[in-house]
């Protein structure tokens, strides 16, 4: 983002806390994909992911006025977004908790071979893909919420040291190091178990009916596949840190499109009658 772009943005941001529908849809639109993703990576599913990306983008609402222009405004809604995520509660992973051991003793011992053919006439390469897609994201499910934060801020969107570390309110150096440490657990395991990634001997299309079975993936809904990747670009890189030596790429840490449920959520919204106590409370 140049700092023409920047100057157009604090305007249209002004221009929103004064009231403006038109300029608060262009910022809200700004940011949209960028608190999905976040979102998606921190809670594993694309309905829990929704659901806090409508309570995060009404934060942002209400709270626009509080801008004060002294970061990035990227930086500021990446802020609200990881503090709303580390608390966030109603997730279904904060209901059934994962961790490596579980996830490595099922790749190892489940019965894949015994499960009949569920695909329902979906071909089963697209299958495959959307296991895949979907396992590396609940895979980050096995990490605890601090060093899946740390993780996703590090290699997704390749956050600066300082800034992550005050948005986690822990030092760069800190940062930095548990940064490289859950880096080299999430490399050792995929090295270990996963043959899409790593050298081990899972398949994601031999485990395809075994997902389908346990409501991993649904044929009927192929969320990740219909969801073209594309890159979420957060502007708050101040250079390239060489963090570690791990030479894993992490290239399953693609970026999806907003859902078309989230983007009609903000348009209904600032469309109808909430918008204008948004509108009062900036004001106020």
């Amino acid at each position: 983002m140049n700092h023409s772009t920047d100057n157009e943005l604090l305007v249209l941001i002004d221009q929103a806390v004064a009231g403006d529908k038109h300029s608060l849809e262009i910022v809200l639109g700004g940011i949209q994909d960028l608190v999905f993703n976040l979102s998606l990576r921190m809670l594993g599913t694309f309905s829990d992911a929704e659901d806090a990306s409508q309570d995060i983008l009404l934060k942002v609402m209400t709270h626009l006025s509080s801008f004060k222009k002294e970061s990035r405004f990227s930086t500021w809604v990446f802020a609200i977004a990881v503090n709303h995520l580390k608390n966030y509660k109603k997730h279904m992973f904060a209901q059934y908790p994962l961790n490596f051991e579980y996830y490595g003793d099922d790749i190892l011992h489940a019965k894949i071979e015994e499960v009949p053919d569920l695909t329902q006439d979906v071909e089963k390469a697209v299958l495959a893909q959307e296991l895949k897609l979907s396992c590396t994201n609940v895979m980050l499910q096995c990490l605890d919420t601090e060093s899946r934060c740390i993780f996703i801020l590090g290699t997704m969107f390749q956050v600066d040291s300082r800034i992550a570390g005050d948005i986690l309110g822990i030092t760069p150096q800190a940062y930095r190091q548990r940064l490289s440490r859950v880096r080299k657990k999430m490399a050792d395991f995929l090295r270990e178990y996963c043959g899409e990634y790593g050298t081990g001997n899972c398949r994601c299309e031999k485990r395809v009916n075994y997902a389908i079975q346990n409501h991993r993936i649904h044929p009927s809904s192929l969320d990740f596949h219909n969801a073209v990747p594309k890159k979420v670009v957060l502007d708050v890189t101040a250079a390239m840190e060489e963090i570690d030596d791990i030479s894993q790429e992490f290239s399953f840490c693609r970026t999806y499109e907003s859902p078309e449920r989230l983007k009609r959520f903000v348009e209904d919204f600032l469309n109808g009658a909430p918008f204008s106590v948004v509108e009062n409370g900036q004001k106020g």
